[in-house]
C-alpha cells in the first residue's frame, strides 16, 4: 500500500459485549468513545464463536472498504477473562484471544469481565442515561458499584486514583451467598437449597431467579404458578391483576436492594450505585413501587451511611459497548 494511502487510513476499535443471551459489536472512532453499532446477536443463534466471527465479517465489509485499519479489539465477557480459553458462565461459547486475533488480523486483543466494561461505563453517563431511585447524591472520584440482573447477575466496581484516573475492579459479586431477610425469603432459601445446595444470589437476581421466586411463593402460597417465562411474571405484575406475579417482582427488588445495599457498605459506594443488565430498566415502575430502596436502607446502625448513597437504573442502551471503547481508548494512550 503506498505511504500516503497508509497515512489517510482511519484507525477503529472493534468492541464486543457477550453475554449469555446477546453478542453485541460496535466500531469506535481512536478519538471518539462513542461507539458505533454494527450488530446484536442472538447466542441461541450461533452454536459457536466461529460462527459469530463469520457473521460479523461479512456485518463488517462496508467498513473495511473504507480504508480503515483495526487498531485495537476489546471484548467485554460474562466469563472470568483471565483463563486461558474463554469459557462463559450462561452460554457454550469458547474462544481464545489467539484465536480472535488470528480471524480479525489484529494482535492488540484485551478480553475483559462483561460488567468491568460496564463499571468503566460509569463516570461518561450522563442524567439523560440514568434514572434516580430514592435520594442520596454520587460524590464525583468516589467508588462507583455497577450490579446487573440479566441472564446471570454481573458485579463490578469502580475506584480512582488521586488523579482521577479510574481503576476497575472486576469481580464475581453475583455469586455471594444469598441471605434472607424476610421469613418468606427464608422459605424460598429453603427450597432452592434442596434444588441447588449452595444458593447464590444470582440464583434469585437474573431472569432464571424471577422464575424460581415465583415457582417457590407459588409453593408457599399453595398457588398454580400460571406462567412459565420472566417475561411473563413482569408483565403480569405490571398488569396490577396477579398478586402472584406482582409478589414475585416485589421480592426480586427487595433481595437486589438488599445485596445493592451490602455492596454500599462494602464499597463505600460514595459515588453511587447502578443497576444495569437488562431487566432493571424494563420494570423501573415495578422498581419504584418496591421495597428496593428501603431494604437497601436496611442496614441497622449504618441505614444514614446508605441514606447518603445514591441509587441509579443504567437506561444506556449499551453501557458495556461504551466502557470497552474507553479501555480501548486508554490503553492506546498509554502506549499498550
Amino acid at each position: 500500500m503506498p505511504a500516503e494511502s497508509s497515512a489517510t487510513q482511519q484507525s477503529l476499535y472493534l468492541v464486543a459485549d457477550i453475554g449469555g443471551t446477546n453478542a453485541r459489536f460496535a466500531y469506535a472512532d481512536s478519538n471518539c468513545s462513542n461507539p458505533q453499532p454494527i450488530a446484536n446477536y442472538a447466542v441461541e443463534d450461533f452454536p459457536s464463536f466461529d460462527e459469530v466471527l463469520n457473521q460479523l465479517e461479512d456485518d463488517r465489509q462496508e467498513l473495511k472498504s473504507q480504508n480503515t485499519v483495526l487498531e485495537r479489539v476489546c471484548l467485554a465477557v460474562a466469563a472470568i477473562p483471565e483463563q486461558r480459553e474463554i469459557s462463559f458462565t450462561n452460554n457454550a461459547w469458547r474462544f481464545t484471544a489467539g484465536s480472535v486475533a488470528a480471524r480479525l488480523g489484529c494482535e492488540r486483543i484485551s478480553i475483559v469481565n462483561d460488567f468491568a466494561a460496564v463499571a468503566r461505563s460509569l463516570p461518561a453517563l450522563t442524567s439523560e442515561h440514568l434514572e434516580a431511585i430514592g435520594g442520596g447524591e454520587a460524590i464525583a472520584n468516589r467508588p462507583m458499584v455497577a450490579i446487573g440482573p440479566g441472564t446471570g447477575t454481573g458485579v463490578a466496581s469502580l475506584v480512582f486514583e488521586r488523579d482521577g484516573s479510574p481503576i476497575v475492579l472486576p469481580g464475581e459479586g453475583g455469586h455471594v451467598d444469598f441471605a434472607p431477610i424476610t421469613d418468606i425469603e427464608a422459605k424460598i432459601l429453603s427450597r432452592l437449597r434442596a434444588q441447588f445446595g449452595r444458593v447464590s444470589i444470582e440464583r434469585l437476581l437474573c431472569g432464571a431467579g424471577i422464575m424460581n421466586i415465583y415457582r417457590s411463593l407459588a409453593d408457599i402460597r399453595d398457588q398454580t404458578a400460571m406462567h412459565h417465562s420472566p417475561e411473563a411474571v413482569g408483565g403480569a405484575a405490571q398488569q396490577g391483576n396477579d398478586n402472584l406475579a406482582a409478589e414475585t417482582m416485589n421480592t426480586f427488588f427487595s433481595v437486589l436492594g438488599s445485596a445493592a445495599g451490602n455492596l454500599a457498605l462494602t464499597l463505600g459506594a460514595r459515588g453511587g450505585v447502578y443497576l444495569a443488565g437488562g431487566i432493571a430498566p424494563r420494570y423501573i415502575d415495578l422498581l419504584r413501587k418496591s421495597d428496593f430502596r428501603a431494604r437497601f436502607l436496611a442496614k441497622g446502625r449504618f441505614a444514614d451511611f446508605n441514606g447518603d448513597i445514591a441509587t441509579y437504573v443504567v437506561t444506556h442502551p449499551d453501557p458495556g459497548l461504551l466502557g470497552a471503547a474507553l479501555i480501548c481508548q486508554e490503553e492506546h494512550d498509554d502506549g499498550r
